[in-house]
């Protein structure tokens, strides 16, 4: 049986232009990136970045909240997220760390650039020398990308701004766009004199570097939350909030595929694979599936079998439901985590806070005297995490409703007890 199992963990994934899924991830994916090699690295809110050569990852655990980006730089990995560090792999060294989420990432040569929300943008050395922090913007950074050289960084912010800035000074020395809503995302391809982005409110434009001219491909679809150029540079890919791939043709500026990807939910990461013949995505199922260029009509959509937050309301009863929006994108109620977010509620009633053994709780919770029950439950939701457990790794949300809580909590006392 050993012989078999690591048979299988050698299976190749298969050839480019075959439709594909990759899983194991116990959360949404929300970057994708790839290597020259055919390596496939996936970020997920599970807190966790897999390395797919097979079909079984190597999972590179550390992070202690959800891992938003990934890039491979020669030999090394990076990975950060709303933890606010940046992480190297393989070992999960802190490289540095933000006073906000890190929601983006682009190496050179000689630097790792990450976009944070705390309205900075941090140059890290990849020799390990002393950061420098770009800005402060005024607001949140989501994008950043270097030019081929590495000696300018383009990022793009909150404020709707698209800036240069020069890598050895630190300064900025340009501002490119001035949209009136926040950009996302944006592909720098100075190859061809041309940039892209994707905002807030839907608009899709590429933008001539020399004369500032715009080609728009906006489409009545908002958020714009990915964008991937191919290898050859010739489709440029569009995802959106609303569950759409559009694929660009950046050679005859027309639009080449537009189709649902989702079953439902966003498409919040994009990549192509490295000989251009796929297209990986990722969103809010627990997988990453791929596609080939040539007919992606005719595939099936991502989420085909639907995650449990996105059960009709009226399947459930109230503290089903109360679960299904708070609790079960982070939590299994079955006795192993599942590589979700946060640990398993199974067997709760009675267990000391920061308890279980195989998850890494943050050192507010690690500490802790509680005990969870029907009050210290009731307490987390009616204040909120961050009031019941400042400096947990919760998000913030409350229940605010007192029945709405007594019925979750009637329901985590059936569903989560050891028997079951």
């Amino acid at each position: 049986m050993l012989r078999l199992v690591l048979a299988l963990a050698l299976i190749p994934l298969p050839a480019w232009s075959e439709f594909f899924t990759l899983k194991g991830h116990g959360g949404p994916i929300m970057g994708i990136a790839t290597a020259p090699d055919g390596r496939i690295a996936t970020a997920s809110f599970d807190n966790s970045i897999g390395i797919w050569t097979g079909q079984t990852p190597e999972w590179f655990e550390g992070h202690e909240a959800a891992v938003n980006s990934v890039a491979f730089n020669g030999t090394a990995i990076y990975s950060a997220g709303d933890d606010f560090t940046l992480r190297r792999w393989p070992g999960g060294d802190v490289v540095g760390q933000h006073k906000g989420k890190i929601v983006g990432l682009a190496a050179s040569k000689t630097h790792v650039a990450t976009a944070s929300w705390d309205g900075t943008i941090g140059l890290w050395p990849v020799d390990g020398s002393e950061p420098e922090f770009l800005g402060p913007t005024g607001s949140g950074v989501n994008a950043v990308e270097f030019s081929p050289d590495g000696s300018q960084l383009y990022s793009a912010g909150v404020d709707g701004s698209i800036r240069i800035w020069d890598v050895t000074s630190g300064q900025e020395t340009n501002r490119l766009v001035e949209h009136g809503f926040g950009i996302n995302e944006m592909v720098l391809n100075t190859q061809d004199n041309w940039l892209a982005y994707g905002a807030v409110d839907g608009v899709t434009r590429i933008r001539d570097l020399t004369t500032g001219q715009e080609r728009d491909f906006t489409l009545e679809r908002r958020p714009i939350l990915a964008l991937a150029l191919n290898p050859d540079r010739s489709l440029l890919a569009v995802g959106d909030g609303e569950g759409y791939i559009m694929v660009i043709d950046t050679v005859n500026w027309r639009i080449a595929q537009d189709f649902r990807a989702t079953l439902r939910g966003p498409v919040w990461a994009l990549a192509f694979s490295a000989d251009g013949q796929n297209i990986h995505a990722g969103g809010i199922d627990e997988a990453m599936y791929s596609w080939p260029i040539a007919n992606l009509r005719d595939q099936e959509q991502m989420a085909a079998a639907e995650p449990s937050f996105l059960k009709k309301p009226d399947q459930m009863g109230n503290g089903e439901r109360q679960f299904a929006r708070k609790c079960s994108i982070c939590h299994s109620l079955t006795p192993d985590s599942q590589r979700r977010a946060g640990p398993t509620l199974h067997g709760i009633f009675g267990r000391n806070a920061g308890a279980l053994p195989d998850y890494l709780y943050s050192d507010t919770l690690q500490d802790s005297d509680i005990i969870w029950n029907e009050e210290t439950i009731n307490a987390l939701f009616d204040e909120g995490p961050d009031h019941y457990i400042p400096g947990s790794k919760m998000p913030m949300q409350r229940i605010t409703g007192a029945q709405d809580r007594s019925d979750l909590i009637a329901f985590l006392r059936r569903a989560t007890a050891p028997e079951n």
